[in-house]
């Protein structure tokens, strides 16, 4: 299942704007925080798809019966351009477990790249739901391996994926390799270049929001 937020207009559609907008991209801040109400909004989505379980809460004045989430999820980003999604979601499933793990394109001469993975940090995922961010699906291939990754650590009992803006490339391939997923989009493109962009994209969501690295 995929869900485009930005199909209907919302306010999700006016943040996606200003993200891809040049201009408003000088603003780091306002990047961030951005990303952060996209995955906010998404996050409110999904609470609605989770288990829940009636509770009683004693009031000053008596008692109320309360609709709470069976179990909380675990939250899962991927380094660095995740960590303002993961940070909205976070805010949101604030009692939720987290995992993080460190994946990045390496490039080589002839203009391909490879996906590296090089560290996780996961709690106990057996049997779990598990939300993971990504500001952008371009190829998939790195959500895809990340994925994989936890997987090693047991036996995701539901999995949904967060993305500011998707590549319906990568959508595609996210499908077929994780094909229960859940696909949770600011918005679809339907361009990619040779080298793994997406177009009209917004450019490097890690850059934009946190600053220009050293490595290529």
């Amino acid at each position: 299942m995929v869900i485009n937020l930005s199909e209907q207009h919302s306010l999700v559609s006016n943040w996606v704007s200003e993200l891809r907008n040049v201009d408003v991209q000088n603003d780091r801040m306002r990047f961030r925080r951005n990303l952060e109400r996209i995955a906010e909004v998404t996050a409110y989505e999904i609470s609605k798809r989770l288990e829940w379980e009636e509770t009683e809460v004693t009031t000053p004045l008596g008692i109320s019966t309360s609709k709470v989430l069976t179990a909380q999820p675990v939250l899962a980003t991927i380094l660095r351009a995740g960590l303002a999604m993961h940070n909205g979601l976070l805010s949101f499933f604030d009692k939720a477990d987290n995992a993080f793990i460190s994946a990045y394109r390496k490039h080589n001469a002839d203009g391909s790249f490879d996906i590296h993975m090089e560290y996780m940090s996961c709690p106990d995922i057996e049997g779990r739901v598990v939300i993971i961010s990504d500001p952008m699906i371009a190829t998939g291939a790195s959500l895809v391996k990340s994925i994989q990754f936890l997987k090693e650590e047991g036996a995701i009992k539901e999995l949904h994926i967060v993305c500011a803006i998707a590549c319906t490339v990568g959508i595609e391939y996210v499908k077929r390799e994780v094909p229960k997923a859940i696909i949770w989009c600011g918005d679809i493109d339907d361009e990619i270049t040779a080298k793994g962009y997406i177009v009209p994209g917004l450019g490097d969501a890690g850059d934009l929001a946190f600053g220009a690295k050293l490595q290529g």
